[in-house]
């Protein structure tokens, strides 16, 4: 009776144990940022672009990695981009806190040139128009179905940005064709390289369409549990077993790279699906 006693025990000990470091590990990997770079080679980027470095951030949710996001700041001054990009969903629509977004903002355009778009979560709240005049009054470049010129001594390429569709309809389900739409009105014909900026992967087939050689993306969050050999389970809009969950795709000459992101929402941890810094490097075909 003393030795069964002590069986129960032992394996009552041994299954509290296994819960405590499951528990441990899922909170580690939910606040273990990490930088994940990708080399990008195109005979048609300038010269003058070679190296050019990009740090894409995205659905970052309101999430707080370190005090202020300290953590997330520092793997952005560390990688020194040139330019930063941030592909929506910086806040979370069912518990908003503009403040944690603006303070993120206001310190990643002293590391470096933030270009900005929409995601969903933004096309949720009352507050978007104070939210965008904040991030204005900052610096951040806010690309609405716009596009500018990044320039180094004469040399240019486009940088293109996509409202996000939700903007288009009733805030919760995208009027896909809005994007189509959008980069008609702003992808010219003597475009040479050209870089998109949208928050939605699984409008990889439009971005290829349009010839875009480079498309910067998130929405995903990696497919939240990420299945070893299989990858992400479920993603916005693509379902269970996304297509486009994480990582870099190519098809023609186009180049999608969608970031896991940083923070969460619906469901509030991730498995096996560390948060990510994207950094892009650009090279030149000889």
């Amino acid at each position: 009776m003393l030795a069964k006693k002590k069986k129960r025990m032992t394996a009552t000990a041994v299954l509290a144990i296994l819960l405590i470091a499951l528990i441990s590990w899922i909170w580690w990997a939910n606040t273990a940022l990490e930088l994940n770079i990708y080399r990008i080679a195109s005979g048609g980027l300038p010269d003058g672009f070679d190296g050019y470095r990009i740090a894409h951030v995205s659905d970052l949710h309101n999430a707080e990695l370190g005090e202020e996001n300290e953590a997330l700041l520092t793997i952005l001054h560390d990688a020194e981009p040139d330019v930063i990009a941030i592909t929506g969903d910086l806040i979370e629509s069912r518990n908003t806190d503009i403040e944690i977004a603006l303070q993120f903002a206001a310190k990643a355009v002293k590391i470096a040139p933030c270009y900005y778009v929409t995601g969903n979560h933004e096309a949720r709240i009352l507050e978007y128009s104070g939210f965008e005049n904040g991030l204005i009054e900052l610096g951040v470049v806010v690309l609405e179905n716009e596009r500018v010129e990044l320039e180094i001594a004469g040399e240019a390429i486009a940088l293109l940005g996509v409202h996000d569709p939700s903007f288009q309809s009733d805030g919760i389900t995208p009027d896909e064709t809005a994007i189509d739409r959008a980069l008609d009105s702003i992808v010219e014909e003597n475009d040479g390289y050209a870089i998109l900026l949208s928050h939605r992967p699984e409008l990889f087939d439009t971005y290829t369409e349009k010839g875009i050689e480079l498309v910067l993306c998130g929405h995903a969050h990696g497919g939240q549990f990420r299945l070893p050999f299989v990858g992400g389970l479920a993603a916005p809009n693509q379902g269970l077993f996304p297509k486009y969950d994480a990582g870099l795709y190519t098809e023609r000459n186009t180049n999608m790279i969608v970031s896991r992101g940083i923070g969460n929402s619906i469901i509030p941890f991730r498995f096996n699906n560390r948060p990510e810094v994207v950094l892009i490097e650009l090279r030149a075909k000889g």
